[in-house]
């Protein structure tokens, strides 16, 4: 094939066309058998234009990985009205998830598959973004459940771990339902909600489950 022609347009849009074609082919093929050659194809460019864009393939990827992971915290923060109670809030930022990660597969490919499983700097770059939503979370959480408890001092810790088991099985339900057929992202939320929001309705009331005592676990009582 010989060498693309290009028309002129301003570099940062040259450069999102890269990255949308980058993202598309590493979400798809993956890291290791993506090539810059089918990027450029993808892009419509040469591909010694994407090495002067974009320097190498680890920081073509990198760069899918902050726009993608910015894309998708800006997607969640903006779908919560904080003036709203907490269960509706925790419904709309799920919602908001499933409906990203649903519109975008490739994406979420980059960031829950492929970047995780390539090591540094990758994983780096995902985990970042996924301490930023689990806090999120847990101040969504946190701040619910002083106001349930009636105690502005309620310890962050109290909720942190519920906010880090909830991120997990969005995750995890993001997979799923972007390989079941017929799954909306309402529905993918709705489940999570199901699932999850009888527990934190009963943490919030001061209601929880204990484990049986450990020297019972043991005698098998």
């Amino acid at each position: 094939m010989g060498a693309v022609k290009t028309k002129r347009m301003p570099r940062a849009v040259r450069e999102q066309q890269m990255l949308d074609a980058a993202v598309r082919t590493f979400g798809r093929r993956g890291y290791m058998a993506a090539s810059m050659d089918e990027v450029a194809e993808l892009a419509g460019v040469s591909k010694p234009l994407v090495y002067l864009y974009l320097n190498s393939k680890e920081d073509l990827f990198t760069a899918c990985i902050r726009r993608e992971s910015a894309a998708l915290v800006a997607a969640i923060r903006s779908g919560i009205r904080p003036e709203l109670p907490a269960d509706r809030q925790l419904w709309d930022g799920l919602r908001a998830f499933f409906t990203h990660t649903s519109h975008y597969p490739d994406a979420w490919s980059v960031l829950h598959l492929q970047a995780r499983t390539h090591g540094e700097p990758f994983a780096s770059e995902v985990a970042a973004m996924r301490a930023d939503i689990v806090e999120f979370v847990t101040q969504l959480i946190v701040v619910a459940a002083r106001e349930a408890h009636r105690d502005p001092d309620l310890p962050e810790s109290e909720v942190a771990g519920v906010a880090e088991a909830l991120v997990g099985a969005a995750e995890s339900l993001a997979d799923w339902a972007n390989t079941t057929p017929g799954v909306s992202a309402r529905q993918a939320a709705a489940t999570l909600m199901n699932f999850a929001w009888a527990g934190l309705g009963d943490l919030m009331e001061g209601r929880r489950w204990t484990p049986p005592d450990p020297t019972q676990e043991a005698a098998g009582g």
